[in-house]
């Protein structure tokens, strides 16, 4: 199986995105593809969001990262399938793949800020060797209205051709920075919650895409309102990257039976066989029951 293999089987080809949207990916940093889920696939999801979080309250994400002032979780694809139809948008594979080739799952958290919280510094969340090293696409699926006063994503269009900053710590694996030039120091803000310029503040309907290449300077931004901004962070990596989330490290019977082949291998969730060469330490809260 490969990446070219496995989307064509999902009905994903060169037609999937347009000539024009490709090209403002690769200049911009990100593209807004609206209606990649129904009116009822919102209703549902934003259910089973709740459902969920009313279960975990303040534990939500702690698979990967609990966040105070936001709620949030993580595992989803475990606990329920409200949300597989996420893992197969056609055009969130497509600039995937267009961007990073081989592909997989990298991570899928849910996440609501609360209101009078959200305010980010500016930052990637990757970072990279060379000018066009791209390591993760970040699709944020809306299942609520993003909006000026509940917490729009800020970002710097064309920023992610420019150095990487204020790379979270989790995120830098053995990635050593270089000095940056005197172009890139001069980008660099003396204030990273500041105001840039050139930036925009996204606002997108529920049931958009906003599919963002990783490298390009973002950050949240303070949420005024009450109104829930509930969304997506659905992340796509290279195939010789980790994941996020080790999804066999939390695999059930119900998540692997109801994955097709190529599902599972882009989740990648094919349990190693027997004899294969594959040495495997699980964590010690391991949840998989393949092992």
């Amino acid at each position: 199986m490969y990446t070219k293999q496995a989307l064509r089987e999902l009905g994903v080809g060169p037609g999937t995105l347009s000539a024009k949207q490709l090209q403002e990916f690769d200049e911009k940093g990100f593209i807004i593809v609206e209606n990649v889920l129904s009116p009822d696939d919102c209703a549902k999801m934003r259910e089973a969001f709740e459902r969920i979080h009313a279960a975990e309250q303040g534990q939500g994400g702690h698979e990967v990262h609990v966040e105070p002032g936001a709620r949030r979780l993580s595992n989803i694809f475990n606990k329920t399938d409200a949300f597989d139809k996420c893992l197969w948008i056609p055009e969130v594979l497509a600039v995937s793949a267009h961007a990073l080739g081989e592909i997989k799952v990298h991570g899928a958290n849910l996440r609501d800020p609360v209101k009078g919280y959200g305010q980010q510094d500016m930052h990637v969340d990757v970072p990279k060797r060379f000018a066009d090293d791209w390591w993760v696409v970040n699709s944020m699926v809306m299942f609520d209205d993003m909006t000026r006063d509940n917490g729009p994503t800020r970002i710097v269009p064309g920023s992610h051709r420019w150095a990487p900053i204020n790379v979270p710590y989790v995120n830098i694996g053995d990635w050593e920075p270089e000095p940056l030039s005197a172009e890139d120091q001069a980008r660099v803000p003396a204030d990273l919650s500041a105001p840039y310029p050139g930036e925009m503040l996204v606002e997108a309907p529920a049931g958009s895409a906003i599919i963002c290449n990783s490298s390009m300077w973002h950050s949240g931004t303070l949420k005024t309102s009450d109104k829930p901004r509930r969304m997506l962070h659905l992340t796509y990596t290279r195939r010789d990257l980790p994941q996020q989330l080790l999804q066999l490290d939390y695999l059930t019977p119900e998540l692997y039976n109801r994955m097709s082949p190529v599902k599972r291998y882009l989740l990648e969730i094919e349990p190693p066989q027997a004899g294969d060469g594959v040495l495997r330490q699980p964590k010690k809260d391991h949840k998989g029951w393949w092992n």
